[in-house]
């Protein structure tokens, strides 16, 4: 991470309506600020993650109620990071919660080590955290999928199972072909690979390149990325192709039975070279091992 990471701090300025009744909360490129989703039914509005910490949590919930009126209002996450689901301690109480099993399970045993791990980012990133508790999710759901009626509006859950961590989720607005990928998907950004063994190990590429896959052949009008501006289906394919072939070249080294230290120092600078417009750099070398510690080749 670097070192000195400005606030992560929500921007409602950056309010815009992508689709009839749906709404995106941009995260203007600004490090550990997520893009946020708001949609709104006849009956009902659904938030998607909430920004990192209890003011954050509390600005995207201002924005939410602003939107719904009266309507009530159900949150979820793409997946259990601090910087997308850490400021849902205000919206316990004030709105229904919902998580798939394996995110639920994966925040109650991880959440307070991220957290921890969180505030040693820097200042800013510590203070966004000041006084953030864990809190539970209200409504679980087990399976592949969930549907939330928001009233003449549907929108789907969809447990992506082990990829980027054991509990992503993609959610899906069918009738205006809009789906928010979280960091499934990041845009101009280099993958987020968390491989931090012996204690954070859960990274499934091959999983992650087949929801991908999936995903880009269903051609979704818009992709709202984790991180970084939305686009089309081509975002998705982007990274897909980014990790194939990322496998595959790390693979080729470790056949030739280089090891870790040596691939990344192929690797790593030449990756970075190929994509000069891309950020987060420093998560080429994370990759890197992580293919080499698994023999991971996606497809």
């Amino acid at each position: 991470m670097d070192e000195t990471p400005p606030p992560p701090n929500v921007d409602a300025s950056a309010l815009s309506e992508i689709a009839k009744g749906v709404f995106v909360v941009g995260d203007r490129r600004v490090p550990l600020a997520p893009n946020i989703g708001i949609v709104l039914g006849d009956d009902s509005a659904l938030v998607i993650d909430t920004g990192m910490g209890p003011a954050n949590g509390a600005k995207v919930l201002e924005i939410a109620k602003d939107l719904a009126g009266s309507r009530p209002v159900t949150l979820t996450l793409t997946h259990f990071h601090p910087e997308h689901g850490f400021g849902a301690q205000v919206f316990k109480g004030a709105a229904r919660i919902i998580y798939n099993e394996a995110q639920r399970d994966e925040l109650t045993r991880k959440g307070e080590a991220f957290l921890g791990m969180f505030r040693t980012f820097g200042p800013a990133i510590a203070a966004a955290l000041e006084g953030t508790t864990i809190v539970e999710p209200d409504e679980v759901y087990s399976g592949p999928n969930a549907t939330i009626d928001l009233g003449g509006r549907s929108v789907e859950l969809r447990a992506a199972g082990k990829a980027h961590t054991l509990g992503d989720q993609t959610v899906h607005v069918p009738d205006c072909g809009v789906v928010f990928m979280g960091d499934l998907v990041e845009e101009r950004m280099f993958p987020i690979f968390p491989w931090f063994p012996p204690h954070e190990v859960d990274i499934d590429a091959a999983n992650w390149a087949r929801v991908l896959k999936t995903l880009e052949a269903e051609a979704p009008r818009v992709v709202v990325p984790g991180h970084g501006a939305l686009g089309g289906a081509e975002i998705v394919r982007t990274v897909r192709d980014y990790m194939i072939d990322l496998g595959r070249r790390v693979k080729s080294r470790r056949d030739k039975q280089e090891d870790a230290d040596a691939i990344v120092a192929a690797l790593g600078s030449e990756l970075r070279s190929e994509h000069p417009d891309w950020s987060q750099p420093e998560w080429v070398d994370f990759a890197i091992r992580y293919f080499a510690a698994t023999g991971a080749a996606p497809s």
